[in-house]
């Protein structure tokens, strides 16, 4: 296996650019997970949090292609994507009892769930880079190419915490993004995409807007419920 050839330069070349291209999604999910811990601990879930999500998403390059025909794959996924955008925007309530992200070991779950669907689509492009080189350099190429977005990542979602103190409505917009992705990753798994390309086409968009809306209309009427249940608690005898 020589790693010094032409082709495994240009693959990993390929790959890190990719990994750039992609990996906005990602620190903006590391960053709202992390974002209610103690400043040591926001740390930490950033480091670990996508350490682990690239591990994941390694394994996951390797079985992308077989994984992606699997019917109802992307819709199951889609839906843990609109749940977990709805959750992150509620826990954005001063009020609200905070899901998952006040602990370490929560947000880092929410990390690798919300990475791991969010990589399903991003693993194809990564695949195909890794396959201009020889069969036997590909895996060298997906841990060390990966492994080199781990600092873009990192440096990300620091970025974006640091944002998200003095711009709230970054959160909101975050969630919204979750929902977008999530609505485009419906469209386009494999037991619907034949339908929806002969006939909704023109409306690929419309699926992730709709689902952008869906996170933030049905997160800000969820915070709004718990903020209401709480002032009647306090206020009752």
């Amino acid at each position: 296996m020589d790693l010094m050839t032409a082709a495994f330069w240009i693959a990993l070349l390929k790959i890190i650019w990719v990994n750039i291209l992609l990996s906005g999604d990602n620190a903006v999910v590391i960053a709202l997970a992390a974002r209610n811990l103690e400043p040591g601990q926001q740390k930490q879930a950033i480091v670990f949090g996508s350490g682990a999500a690239i591990v994941l998403r390694v394994l996951l390059t390797l079985f992308a292609v077989q994984l992606l025909q699997l019917p109802w794959l992307k819709i199951v996924g889609a839906v843990l994507l609109l749940w977990i955008g709805i959750q992150l925007l509620v826990d954005n309530d001063g009020d609200a009892e905070v899901h998952g992200h006040v602990s370490l070991l929560g947000a880092i779950r929410t990390i690798l769930v919300a990475d791991l669907v969010m990589s399903l689509d991003n693993v194809i492009a990564v695949a195909a880079a890794a396959n201009s080189a020889p069969e036997s350099l590909r895996v060298p190429l997906l841990v060390i190419g990966l492994g080199l977005s781990i600092p873009l990542i990192i440096f990300g979602s620091t970025l974006l915490l640091k944002l998200m103190e003095r711009f709230p409505v970054i959160i909101t917009l975050g969630a919204a993004l979750l929902g977008f992705v999530a609505g485009e990753m419906a469209v386009t798994d494999a037991f619907v995409h034949d339908w929806v390309n002969t006939h909704l086409h023109e409306l690929d968009y419309t699926f992730g807007i709709a689902g952008a809306v869906f996170v933030v209309a049905m997160g800000m009427w969820l915070a709004r419920r718990h903020r209401s249940r709480s002032a009647q608690a306090e206020t009752a005898p």
